[in-house]
């Protein structure tokens, strides 16, 4: 095609943008068809897209915890496995040890000897577990719930410490996704 009138030149230019667009268009139809299909095959990278569909269901983050969040998710996207345990386990915390500053009375009663008077104390006051065992003291979770809190919790200092354990793209994504569902299921009893 030749450029030499200006109405040719014009032609040629609007057709090229609507064609431009067409594409993108069915570019965009493709990608999420093809990764609702990869989604399903275990060792696919897709798989990522659907924990970002259960994150987006999710309410009231801070921004804090919406950014540890996402940091797994790109961190699992990466083939970090490990910093995603650890990154998806200290949005959770921040969560837990929001919910537990936000009543010090209960929490100070239960525990008199931590004496906190702000959740950065309660970030300073001792461990993860120590933590975990305080909602279970102050009934903001059952024994049951407890027990999988420290089961999770065991799993993410596998990866934060010099261990054997090397988690693959399914443990990654199984271990965020239940940390989701934690979280989740926390915001609608609190």
């Amino acid at each position: 095609m030749t450029k030499s009138s200006s109405r040719s030149k014009s032609t040629f230019s609007d057709g090229s943008l609507q064609a431009a667009a067409e594409v993108v268009k069915r570019v965009g139809v493709f990608r999420r068809q093809a990764n609702a299909i990869l989604a399903t095959h275990e060792s696919a990278k897709s798989r990522i897209i659907t924990l970002e569909d259960s994150y987006k269901q999710l309410k009231s983050l801070s921004v804090k915890q919406d950014d540890l969040i996402k940091q797994a998710l790109r961190c699992t996207e990466n083939e970090l496995y490990r910093a995603a345990h650890v990154m998806s386990w200290a949005a959770f915390m921040d969560f837990l040890e929001e919910k537990l500053a936000s009543d010090l009375p209960q929490l100070n009663a239960r525990r008199p000897h931590w004496n906190v008077k702000s959740v950065e104390d309660l970030r300073d006051i001792g461990s993860d577990f120590q933590i975990v065992d305080a909602l279970r003291d102050v009934k903001l979770c059952t024994k049951t719930e407890e027990k999988a809190l420290k089961g999770l919790l065991n799993k993410r200092n596998e990866c934060a410490h010099p261990t054997d354990y090397y988690p693959g793209l399914n443990e990654s994504l199984g271990y965020i996704s239940e940390v989701l569902r934690r979280l989740e299921s926390f915001q609608k009893k609190w």
